[in-house]
């Protein structure tokens, strides 16, 4: 018996008769050779790290656009929390804690620069719409490893897909990540809107944090503890009335004076005048993307390509890439 063998034997052992074993997998597109070492779960999670748009992601939105403070939050940041809280519950509930792990570093690869103001404006864009949850998918199934995808497992590609929108994941590892997504953001967008002054401590709403908790780490701790004890020997999840309903309410909350306040307005229009501008301009010169994204355009039409080329992009790359093509230089006096 190797070490991976063992690992799979104890997850046989160990792990809810409602986890996902390695062992059950469903498989991957191409057939590969097992590994000694590492389950199909832990495989998966480590190309994921390894990936070029997992490292895009430390220069990539979650709220402020290319925040200059330190201890703002990225989309990479976004995304180790979401792994540690997923992990929490899967752990707790005794369910494959890989597989929740690959699935939570990999469901917001394909997230645009701008963060929720670049979905929108490619939505729009786009004549198939565009949505990060499918284009994340994309990433791990074409774009990365030179055009040939990352070979994932279906239930990892199944829980990126599925960490959003209305179709739930087909196993609870996806599950923990769906909720574990809306748990991190919910609560670091709060700390970060304190942090730059958006919102002030006395405009929290006092109804909800009652309910939740009066800091950061007794809320994440709330909303993991009432899943846990809400789903505990149950093939789903779910939290009580109570904690949901107060947690729904600082969702609407931060929505109302975060998420969509007037403040954000004037930032918003410019990232969309950034994107759209890139968007029609690489559309009309598309020879001058990189080399793998004119073999999309030629493979999948130039818009494809274009996408892509642009839903990869980080902040700063993007507004560089505006400033090279529609900003005059300035002549040098001498």
């Amino acid at each position: 018996m190797n070490i991976r063998q063992r690992t799979e034997a104890q997850e046989k052992a160990l792990l809810s008769p409602f986890a996902a074993q390695a062992a059950s997998s469903r498989g991957r597109d191409r057939q590969e050779p097992d590994c000694e070492t590492r389950t199909v779960f832990q495989r998966d999670r480590d190309r994921i790290v390894h990936a070029k748009a997992f490292r895009r992601l430390q220069g990539k939105t979650q709220v402020y656009i290319a925040p200059e403070g330190d201890h703002f939050t990225t989309r990479l940041t976004h995304t180790l929390a979401v792994a540690q809280i997923a992990r929490t519950i899967a752990r707790a509930l005794q369910l494959n804690e890989d597989l929740t792990e690959a699935i939570a570093l990999g469901h917001d690869l394909g997230h645009t620069p701008f963060g929720h103001i670049g979905e929108r404006s490619l939505d729009q864009l786009m004549s198939g719409g565009f949505h990060h949850n499918e284009q994340s998918r994309r990433v791990v199934e074409v774009l990365e490893n030179e055009g040939k995808g990352l070979n994932l497992t279906m239930e990892v590609r199944d829980g990126i897909l599925c960490h959003s929108g209305p179709k739930l994941p087909a196993t609870l590892e996806g599950e923990c990540v769906r909720r574990a997504d809306r748990i991190a953001y919910l609560n670091h967008d709060l700390l970060d809107a304190l942090r730059s002054g958006v919102l002030k401590p006395f405009e929290l709403p006092v109804d909800c944090l009652n309910v939740l908790g009066h800091s950061h780490s007794q809320r994440i701790n709330t909303m993991i503890t009432d899943i846990v004890r809400e789903s505990e020997g149950k093939p789903a999840l779910s939290m009580s009335p109570r904690v949901q309903s107060a947690m729904d309410g600082l969702r609407e909350f931060m929505f109302e004076h975060v998420y969509r306040d007037s403040w954000r307005t004037a930032e918003e229009a410019r990232c969309d005048h950034v994107i759209r501008s890139l968007f029609h301009y690489l559309c009309e010169h598309p020879g001058e993307m990189p080399q793998e994204f004119m073999v999309i355009a030629y493979r999948e039409g130039i818009e494809r390509g274009v996408c892509d080329y642009l839903s990869g992009m980080t902040d700063r790359y993007a507004i560089r890439l505006f400033q090279q093509l529609f900003v005059p230089n300035a002549f040098p006096i001498k």
